[in-house]
């Protein structure tokens, strides 16, 4: 059994490195996990800026990859700590997004300002207990290639976005969005899709 496999299966073990890890009551990694774990463990490919005021929350636990010629402007977030973040080539994270595994994202990605993209819900249903301290929900987030989703937008956990598909600004997804259409509103509902045959987009 690998050590790994070991600290997983033993919870004083468990408990104990991520303690380590993580100061308690907090997502943020401690400054050993960010400078000396984490650049061996996660993968950053070339000519990619994350810029100096983002928020990287990543631990060693879960998967943390992006691609090559991408850029994480200020102030975003991205946090693996319940499941993988997986962006591709040439995508563009933009200011202040939020961005909460699991999540994976094709190439040519562009996400405007203020959107949140997470794959985690708190539990609600047991009523003597405060959400805050149920056990917590994942569900995966995909968006295919091409995808461009409009400022302050909300993509909740489970859904997946089709490859070319366009979000309205101020959007809500809560469900799958077809590939190349067009969904706005909240919650989101497609008004156009691409018409191959006309080569053309059409309202809905």
């Amino acid at each position: 059994m690998s050590l790994l496999s070991s600290i997983k299966s033993n919870p004083k073990l468990k408990k104990i490195a991520h303690w380590m890890l993580i100061p308690s009551g907090q997502s943020k990694p401690r400054l050993w996990t960010r400078l000396v774990v984490n650049p061996f463990v996660h993968k950053r490919g070339t000519n990619t800026v994350i810029r100096y005021n983002s928020r990287m929350d990543l631990f060693p636990f879960n998967k943390f990859e992006i691609g090559n010629n991408c850029i994480i402007e200020d102030f975003a977030t991205i946090n693996n700590g319940v499941g993988d973040v997986i962006i591709g080539n040439n995508c563009g994270i933009g200011l202040s997004n939020v961005i909460i595994g699991p999540v994976t994202m094709g190439n040519y990605v562009m996400l405007a300002q203020n959107i949140v993209i997470s794959g985690l819900n708190h539990g609600y249903e047991d009523v003597t207990m405060p959400p805050r301290i149920q056990k917590v929900v994942t569900k995966q987030i995909t968006i295919a290639d091409d995808v461009w989703i409009g400022a302050n937008c909300v993509i909740t956990a489970g859904v997946t976005i089709g490859k070319h598909a366009v979000i309205g600004a101020g959007s809500v997804v809560t469900k799958d969005i077809p590939q190349f259409s067009v969904a706005v509103g909240n919650p989101a509902r497609v008004i156009k899709r691409y018409n191959s045959e006309t080569n053309s987009w059409e309202k809905i």
